[in-house]
């Protein structure tokens, strides 16, 4: 790891993503949550303020040590046991059906094989459970896609390994979750850096 990817690039990411529209779409999806929640890429813990006391446990996985010491303070007064995990979503250490919800949050972008990842999250996710997420990818517009690919690699290099047109709704439906809700919008900025998703997905039969 290079001292930019270290030092530098935690506190961009925090900081890009504590802006007013981002925040208002978390506001929309963590407050309804209830029972058991695994997040994945809890980043700096942009998230923690908005769960509500139903939350029974919260696992919160993150592979970077920089930003999960970033986020663990912003756990002490939280209503509900939170137990850090420092490791990778493509390998998720908790033991199958654990958790009632799955959250994602502008993560599947970044993680280097998100087939595999969702996979595990279907694994660790009860029967009856559900995967929330908000997700940039994929624009629905040609030319906004053009523009996408041809960023691609600079962006990755830049933002640690995040991908502008991964096309969010078949990697989910493709890891064996079936699509209870979708909606994609354009946030507020840069259109190749905006088109978003937002759903609920519940898991089905093997796959």
């Amino acid at each position: 790891m290079n001292l930019y990817s270290k030092y530098i690039l935690p506190h961009l990411i925090d900081l890009a993503m504590r802006n007013k529209e981002v925040t208002r779409q978390r506001a929309k999806i963590i407050p309804p949550l209830q029972g058991s929640v695994l997040e994945v890429g809890i980043g700096s813990g942009l998230n923690l303020r908005f769960y509500s006391p139903h939350v029974t446990r919260l696992y919160a996985l993150e592979p970077s040590p920089e930003l999960l010491r970033m986020a663990q303070p912003k756990a002490v007064n939280i209503p509900f046991p939170v137990d850090f995990l420092n490791e990778s979503a493509q390998q998720i250490s908790l033991a199958d059906q654990t958790v009632d919800n799955v959250v994602v949050t502008w993560v599947l972008c970044s993680i280097p094989d998100p087939l595999m990842a969702l996979r595990e999250m279907k694994r660790v996710l009860r029967p009856e459970g559900k995967l929330v997420f908000i997700e940039h990818g994929l624009a629905s517009d040609v030319t906004v896609q053009a523009w996408q690919n041809w960023l691609n690699p600079l962006w990755q290099r830049m933002a640690g390994g995040c991908h502008l047109n991964r096309k969010i709704d078949d990697l989910i439906s493709s890891a064996g979750f079936e699509l209870t809700s979708l909606e994609t919008m354009y946030l507020a900025g840069p259109r190749p850096l905006t088109y978003t998703y937002h759903g609920i997905g519940l898991p089905t039969g093997a796959v």
